[in-house]
C-alpha cells in the first residue's frame, strides 16, 4: 500500500478509503463480538470477495459489479486481439 500524498486538510484525498472502511465496519465488524483477530481477518476477506466484488454494483462502472466489469473488459480485450 502507498500512503496518501495529498495536502494536509484536504478531506477528499481519503474519501474513497474512508467510505470503504465504513462499509466494512457496518457489514462485518459491527456484527461480530468477541472474535479473534484471525477470525476477523477471514470475515473481512470473505465479505470483500463475496459481497463487495461480486454483488455490490458500482455507479462508476455503469452499475456493474467489480467482477462483472472485469469480465466485460476481458471479453472486449480478447475480441480485439
Amino acid at each position: 500500500m502507498v500512503g496518501s500524498t495529498g495536502r494536509v486538510g484536504a478531506a477528499g484525498d481519503n474519501a474513497a478509503m474512508e467510505f470503504f472502511f465504513s462499509l466494512v465496519q457496518k457489514s462485518v465488524l459491527g456484527r461480530r463480538k468477541g472474535v479473534t483477530r484471525e477470525e476477523l481477518r477471514i470475515a473481512v476477506v470473505t465479505w470483500i470477495e463475496r459481497a463487495y466484488h461480486r454483488r455490490r454494483r458500482q455507479a462508476v462502472l455503469g452499475r456493474l459489479t467489480l467482477v462483472g466489469s472485469e469480465t466485460v473488459m476481458t471479453t472486449s480485450a480478447l475480441r480485439a486481439a
